[in-house]
């Protein structure tokens, strides 16, 4: 089943069941599968673009709970993460930091990577091999650790 369809299958579930904050998310993201569709690409759309515009989606909701968060406005904070929440849903399952330090770990051996001068190589990596299945400041954070402390 295509991200399209999950959209409209459960659009159609959250209007029955009332529940408003899952109907504007939904919306939301059918918009932006929508707008990709419209594009012109004449094609259908690939799983790497469905993950790239549930991962735009979820930043964009990061970004908004930092900036209301420092303005002290939790409760649209908190609305962003529920918001946050029911669009992980429908990306991959996230990986853990142990998980992702390993991953790192053997990109950075196989790439001879050996200091922070090399991140660029190694995230250039990390994100195709990682795509979806964890933030990229996630990664760039643990890449650097990591590589801060190589030998």
């Amino acid at each position: 089943m295509t991200l399209a369809e999950r959209i409209t299958t459960d659009l159609k579930e959250a209007m029955k069941a009332g529940d408003k904050l899952r109907l504007e998310t939904l919306r939301m993201i059918r918009a932006s599968v929508l707008e990709f569709e419209k594009s012109g690409a004449g094609r259908p759309m690939t799983e790497d673009e469905e993950i790239a515009i549930l991962n735009q989606a979820s930043k964009k909701r990061r970004d908004a709970i930092e900036q209301f968060e420092k303005a002290g406005r939790t409760e649209m904070a908190e609305k962003e993460r529920a918001e946050l929440a029911i669009i992980a849903q429908y990306l991959p399952a996230q990986l853990s930091d142990d998980e992702i330090r390993a991953e790192l770990a053997t990109i950075i051996a196989s790439m001879g990577a050996t200091s922070p001068s090399d991140l660029g190589k190694v995230m250039g990596m990390a994100v195709k091999g990682l795509k979806g299945r964890a933030d990229g400041s996630t990664i760039q954070r643990l890449a650097r650790e990591l590589l801060t402390q190589a030998p």
